[in-house]
């Protein structure tokens, strides 16, 4: 039966008393104070409730559950942070065991290979959001040990924007889109974000690494991970060392630029998701080597800095990184939704010989993980899902619940028994029974923060300090095209009140770009993070001076550039291309474990001088260079009049070597270089043989140039032609 329409004319506006009804539900927070959900009015919303300024959280503190519950259950059914993801199935094993300063079966038993499941992921985007955004990305770890599973989640960046977890939902509330228009995805380019970083000088650090190129990786292989907090690490003795955990990725650590990244959100939004699948499935596993920091108990106040503070790291010029195994990806996952989607980390999943220490970020993390699953996989049982699942059994009293899997006999389900034999029995430490480090606490119940807490600039400052000239300048770009988004002028003016706390250059040059002054320094900058009733005097940030000037581990410029394994390489080719010429060089760089497409005007075939049929990959229409690492022009007198007279061809070039990638051409296709927009920038000899300049290769020996544009490429980009060669594409 056809549905009678509605005329149009017949459609009423929403009446008066169903706007009053929608009235009694709507909150309008000025001139209101701070409550909880039953009314609760609020002193301090700014410190969890801890046994003395620097001991454990209480889970005595119901304003801090119910408020991070509350966040924990707001979004269904993606995860709240972390919803856009990739992972991958791998193995790890120890170099050689780790005894004396841990009893973790894992990181003992050399013969081992234990089994991971790794996933990457952006933050503050949706599932559906790009891989390209500026954000932290995520690093979670599942080791599937002897022991029971061992979670190491982390993320790509040491350090995080606040120091106690209360202040978590704050954070995200602020950084996801805004509430009255859901705008902007993925993106922290609005004023919500920085009116809420303005405003806690704690986020400083957090800042400059969020604002660098460690924000846009170019692939989740070539990305730094981080455990971010410091845990503990127990031996078979009972002896503690305090431990920040690394990744180091064996092809190095490198990025991409903004505006490409821009452009590849475009062109290729699974851009990551689809390197990582692609390399697995080629049989270029991805490898990555563990690194430990490992600090005695004795040690813990003789830094400058506070190891509980999750806003710091340990710079390894002061406890350097000890390589003690290597983990490989080497298996896709065969459902993205059964494993990446319904995959559950937990940092509170540690094993023996692995303990927490009191960060009061890490003390949040331990409740958040397990209530967030409890919504976001329906329920209790989330630990049944294969994916998720120990490889050694399970057995305890807990029963039933939603989506109970497993067939439990027995008449008994509780503990102490008589029926069951007492079965199952707790495990003496002897037996592999986790027993929580015993750490002395003898302090008042307060909301505070450690008077150690209150240094916020000097690793912001080390850590700007440390980076190359392009990167520095990266920074600055970033940071005004963030503010440059920001309506608000006095949360412009905030920030580069704050900027100016961490390097007079930074806050001088951005406020340039914005138009704008630096405002005059304020003796100290005050937390505003404060409870109701603090002294402000209180919460001033100290002016610390690091004693260490420059980190070199801190700047990308330092990484691995000695390879070019699965950098993929554009040839741009036609018909009438000279095949040594092509072949020699692609040869050259597969066997250096390169990847290398031949892109052309056409789809199909390319027939070479000789009249040979050349496999073309893809034609200019689907093909763009921000999807590469380098590119090549071959020889060849037909071939190179095409590809100049190729509109997209000379914009493929012109972009590339905006973005500071390697170009290499045959001596025969300098016409092409010359049609150009960046060979006005070039020397007036550039078109001898064998030349090499700011990454640009040119010679008409196939083998040397082969050998040169490898060296060219394994540099990844050659940045410091950026500033001063500035090319439109």
């Amino acid at each position: 039966m056809a549905t009678k329409k509605t005329p149009a004319t017949a459609v009423t506006p929403l009446s008066n008393a169903k706007v009053d009804d929608l009235s009694k539900n709507t909150v309008d927070p000025a001139g209101t104070h701070l409550t909880n959900n039953h009314g609760l009015r609020i002193n301090d919303d700014q410190n969890s409730l801890k046994a003395g300024p620097r001991g454990a959280t209480l889970l005595e503190d119901f304003l801090l559950r119910e408020k991070i519950t509350h966040f924990d259950h707001e979004r269904i059914p993606e995860r709240i942070v972390h919803a856009r993801g990739s992972a991958a199935h791998g193995v790890f094993k120890v170099y050689e065991s780790l005894s004396e300063i841990t009893r973790a079966d894992f990181l003992n038993d050399v013969a081992a290979e234990t089994p991971v499941f790794v996933r990457f992921s952006t933050v503050a985007g949706s599932r559906g959001s790009t891989d390209l955004a500026r954000d932290a990305r995520g690093f979670a770890v599942k080791f599937y040990t002897q022991a029971g599973n061992f979670d190491l989640v982390g993320n790509n960046i040491p350090v995080f924007f606040i120091q106690d977890a209360i202040k978590f939902p704050d954070l995200i509330h602020a950084v996801k889109p805004e509430p009255d228009n859901e705008m902007p995805q993925a993106a922290s380019a609005h004023d919500t974000f920085w009116d809420f970083i303005s405003l806690m000088p704690e986020s400083a650090h957090m800042i400059m690494w969020v604002m660098s190129d460690r924000a846009i990786p170019r692939s989740y292989r070539m990305m730094e991970g981080f455990g971010v907090h410091t845990f503990r690490l127990i031996n078979s003795a009972g002896k503690a060392s305090f431990v920040k955990f690394h990744w180091k990725p064996l092809l190095g650590v490198h990025s991409v630029a903004w505006d490409e990244a821009q452009n590849i959100s475009g062109k290729d939004p699974d851009f990551h998701r689809r390197d990582l699948w692609d390399a697995i499935e080629s049989g270029a596993f991805p490898e990555w080597e563990l690194g430990i920091q490992v600090i005695p108990e004795e040690d813990e106040h003789k830094f400058e800095f506070d190891l509980l503070d999750p806003t710091k790291l340990v710079p390894e010029e002061l406890v350097p990184v000890q390589r003690v195994g290597k983990m490989t990806l080497n298996r896709n996952p065969d459902n993205f939704f059964a494993e990446t989607e319904q995959v559950a980390f937990h940092v509170g999943h540690v094993v023996p010989g692995i303990d927490f220490t009191n960060d009061p970020l890490l003390q949040g993390r331990l409740f958040s993980y397990t209530d967030t699953q409890l919504l976001r996989l329906g329920g209790p049982n989330f630990h049944e899902i294969p994916i998720n699942r120990p490889v050694v059994p399970v057995t305890n009293n807990q029963r039933d619940g939603h989506m109970r899997q497993t067939i439990n006999r027995g008449k008994s389900s509780y503990n102490p028994n008589t029926i069951a034999n007492n079965e199952p029995a707790q495990a003496k430490a002897a037996d592999g029974g986790f027993v929580s480090y015993s750490e002395r606490i003898d302090a008042r119940k307060v909301r505070e923060r450690s008077d150690s807490f209150f240094d916020h600039f000097s690793q912001a400052r080390l850590f700007f300090n440390s980076q190359s000239d392009p990167e520095k300048n990266h920074i600055i770009d970033a940071l005004t095209f963030e503010l440059g988004k920001v309506k608000t002028l006095a949360i412009r003016e905030r920030m580069l009140g704050i900027l100016a706390q961490i390097d007079d250059g930074i806050a001088t040059a951005v406020a340039y770009g914005l138009g704008m002054h630096v405002p005059q320094h304020p003796e100290q900058f005050t937390n505003q993070s404060i409870p109701a009733d603090a002294d402000p005097e209180a919460y001033r940030s100290v002016q610390v001076e690091s004693s260490l000037l420059k980190s070199e581990a801190l700047s990308m410029a330092n990484t691995v550039k000695d390879s070019i394994k699965t950098r993929k390489v554009a040839i741009l080719a036609a018909d009438g291309v000279n095949e040594k010429s092509l072949n020699t060089v692609k040869d050259a760089i597969v066997a250096q474990g390169g990847v290398v497409e031949v892109i052309a005007p056409r789809l199909g075939y390319i027939v070479s001088e000789n009249d040979k049929q050349i496999h073309v990959d893809q034609s200019f229409l689907t093909a763009a260079s921000v999807l590469f690492d380098a590119v090549y022009v071959p020889g060849g007198t037909n071939s190179v009049a095409t590809i100049e007279a190729e509109a997209d061809a000379i914009h493929f070039l012109n972009e590339a070597f905006k973005h500071c990638k390697a170009i290499a051409a045959d001596e025969q296709a300098m016409q092409v270089l010359e049609a150009t927009y960046f060979s006005k920038k070039l020397p007036p000899d550039f078109s001898d043989d064998s030349v090499i300049s700011e990454g640009i290769v040119v010679s008409g020996n196939a083998k040397k140039l082969s050998e040169q544009f490898i060296v060219a490429i394994a540099q990844h980009r050659f940045w410091e032609r950026e500033k001063p060669r500035k090319v439109p594409a």
